[in-house]
């Protein structure tokens, strides 16, 4: 045994001495001191020494360790030297790189100053599905089983039939945020004033200003004696405070099944022309018919309340001067970084 651990303790040495670097050396040391190395596997040998030999082979062995011992740590501090000569592996000179940082889309950014706006004036915010049922999007809002909306070229149906909803009739995606005034009400009495963002969905053909998803605002108020006058007033203050205190309006009468009567909103800015033209369609609105009052169970006796519509994509349209819708969806960063502080 002496004779194989001097042996083995020679080639450990000359292995330490042939290491290129710090990663070698410590493969070194684990294939001769490791829990499976070589020495170690040796030692484990001591127990069959005779007794009367065991002191001389331990000296040895400690003898050993601290020559081998003393050995690595000479290597390791001249793999350490050299390191520190050379300098750090990554240039600290350099200028450090600025992390790019997200930022809200343009027309949710439109959104949120919409909201910020209403919130001002008194407006709660509402929310709805998405996905809803014929009744909320249609029979509650006054709208004939005729109506052309009504129609699956017109408004996305989808098939089946909804488990435990009967009555309420087929599924599909709604094609306005009107829904949820129509849930709001059933669940809350008089007065209230909400508006409701959200996305809708309508079978348009894809040009500069219509897309076949796009998202919506819609206000509505309930309450007793309300006027067009407070309908006129709230809409006028809103657009001045988003779009500038300088623009004039007119209200153009309309048709809506679930208003009546019901107006057109267009905008204008004294000696400046909008996007090409002097007056510029911005909103739908009129007085809650009475048939959508009386279907959440309101009484159209005592109560009156207006309601009003309008796209959001086309209020950043205005907001930034696009001149084309498809630019908000394309997802094109250079077009998009126009409307942040942010870097992206």
């Amino acid at each position: 045994m002496q004779e194989a651990y001097s042996q083995l303790l020679t080639e450990a040495l000359a292995a330490v001495e042939a290491a290129g670097d710090a990663a070698a050396l410590e493969a070194v040391r684990v294939q001769y001191l490791g829990r499976n190395g070589s020495i170690t596997a040796l030692l484990e040998g001591m127990k069959d020494v005779p007794k009367e030999l065991r002191p001389v082979i331990g000296k040895l062995v400690n003898e050993g360790k601290g020559r081998l011992a003393a050995a690595f740590e000479t290597r390791k501090n001249a793999f350490a030297d050299s390191a520190a000569a050379a300098g750090p592996a990554v240039d600290t000179t350099l200028p450090g790189r600025t992390a790019p940082y997200g930022s809200l889309h343009p027309v949710l950014q439109a959104r949120d100053r919409a909201i910020d706006i209403f919130r001002r004036m008194g407006f709660a915010i509402a929310d709805g599905p998405d996905i809803e049922f014929e009744f909320y999007n249609f029979d509650a809002l006054n709208t004939p089983p005729e109506h052309p909306a009504r129609n699956e070229a017109d408004t996305f149906f989808i098939r089946g039939e909804a488990p435990g909803e009967h009555g309420k009739g087929r599924l599909l995606l709604r094609s306005h945020t009107s829904p949820v005034q129509a849930r709001t009400m059933e669940k809350q009495e008089p007065p209230l004033r909400i508006v409701a963002p959200g996305r809708c969905y309508r079978r348009d053909e894809i040009d500069a200003t219509h897309l076949m998803s796009f998202s919506q605002m819609e206000g509505l108020a309930v309450d007793k004696d309300l006027s067009l006058a407070h309908l006129k007033g709230t809409l006028e203050f809103f657009f001045r405070e988003l779009l500038g205190r300088d623009l004039i309006f007119r209200f153009r009468p309309h048709f809506f099944p679930f208003t009546e009567p019901s107006f057109e909103v267009d905008c204008a800015r004294p000696g400046t022309r909008i996007k090409g033209k002097e007056w510029l369609e911005i909103c739908g609105c009129g007085m809650v018919d009475p048939n959508v009052l009386r279907a959440v169970g309101y009484d159209p006796d005592i109560y009156t309340g207006w309601a009003f519509g309008f796209g959001l994509e086309r209020v950043a349209m205005l907001l930034h001067e696009v001149p084309d819708l498809r630019h908000f969806t394309e997802c094109d960063v250079r077009f998009l970084k126009q409307f942040t502080k942010a870097v992206v």
